[in-house]
C-alpha cells in the first residue's frame, strides 16, 4: 500500500498530479485551502482513499499543525510508501526589489520555501521511527537558476528550496535511511500561474510579452501531461538519484 500528500491539489498540477496517483491505485491526500470534489469522485470509481485538508500554507503554525497530523495518518498504517509531493507554490509579488511589502514578501517564502521545508522536516521525523520508506517531491523551477527581472523573491525562495533538497539528500544517504528528496521542474504550463505572470506590467517584469507569446502559440504544457511526467520519474524507483532535479522534457 502507497499513499501521497499533496500540496496544492485543488487545481492545475496538483489536481493532475492527484488523479494520476489514483489512478495507479495511490491513496491520496490533498492538502490546500479549498476541495477538489472531482477528485472525490474519481477516488470513489477507483476504489482508492482521498482525503482534503484545509492548509492555508503561508501560516508556519497551520502548517506544523497540519503536516503532524497528516505524518501521524501516513506511517501510522499499513503503507509500505508514502509520498510527499510538494507542489504548491506563487510567484507573487512580481516587481522589482523595493517595490514589495512586507507582508506579500513574508507570505510568498512562507508558501514557496517555509512549507516545503518544514513539511518535509515533520514527515522525515515520522519516517525515522517508522520501517515506512518516504520520498519527498519538491516542484521547482528553471529560474532556481538564473536571475528574471522582477522575480527576484521567486528566483531566490526556488534556489533556496533547491540546496535545501539537494542536502537533505546528502543527508539521507550519509544515513543509509532509504529515504529520497528529489525536485521536479516542470517547466511552462497553462496553470493559473500563467495567467498571473501575463497579468503583469513590463515595468514590474520585463520578460512579461514573452510569456504572453507562450499562450498565443500554444507552447505551455498541458498539466496532466507534466504529472504523466513526474509518475515516469516515480516509477524509477530505487533507480531515482536522490537529490536530483529532474526535468519534464526528458520525461514526455
Amino acid at each position: 500500500m502507497e499513499i501521497a500528500v499533496v500540496t496544492g491539489a485543488s487545481r492545475g498540477l496538483g489536481t493532475s498530479i492527484a488523479k494520476l496517483l489514483m489512478e495507479k491505485g495511490i491513496s491520496v491526500i490533498g492538502v490546500s485551502r479549498q476541495n477538489n470534489e472531482d477528485l472525490q469522485a474519481l477516488s470513489d470509481r477507483k476504489s482508492v482513499t482521498y482525503q482534503h485538508e484545509t492548509c492555508d500554507l503561508s501560516n508556519p503554525e497551520e502548517v506544523g499543525e497540519v503536516f503532524k497530523r497528516l505524518a501521524d495518518l501516513s506511517f501510522g498504517r499499513d503503507y509500505k510508501k508514502v509520498y510527499l509531493i510538494n507542489n504548491a507554490g506563487m510567484v507573487e509579488p512580481v516587481d522589482t526589489a523595493g517595490g514589495y511589502d512586507t507582508d506579500s514578501l513574508t507570505q510568498h517564502v512562507n508558501v514557496n520555501l517555509i512549507a516545503p521545508m518544514a513539511s518535509t522536516n515533520i514527515f522525515l521525523q515520522k519516517a525515522a521511527s517508522s520501517s515506512a520508506v518516504l520520498t519527498a517531491v519538491n516542484v521547482t523551477s528553471g529560474a532556481a537558476d538564473r536571475s528574471v527581472y522582477g522575480w527576484s523573491a521567486y528566483c531566490s525562495t526556488k534556489a533556496a528550496l533547491n540546496r535545501y533538497t539537494a542536502t537533505v539528500a546528502l543527508e539521507q544517504e550519509e544515513n543509509k535511511t532509504g529515504n529520497m528528496t528529489i525536485l521536479y521542474n516542470p517547466g511552462i504550463m497553462d496553470t493559473d500561474m500563467q495567467g498571473q505572470i501575463r497579468a503583469a506590467s513590463e515595468q514590474e517584469f520585463k520578460d512579461v510579452e514573452n510569456f504572453r507569446q507562450y499562450k498565443e502559440t500554444n507552447s505551455l504544457r498541458n498539466p496532466d501531461t507534466v504529472a504523466g511526467g513526474l509518475m515516469k520519474v516515480l516509477e524509477l524507483g530505487d533507480r531515482m538519484t536522490n537529490g536530483e532535479n529532474y526535468r519534464v522534457t526528458d520525461f514526455i
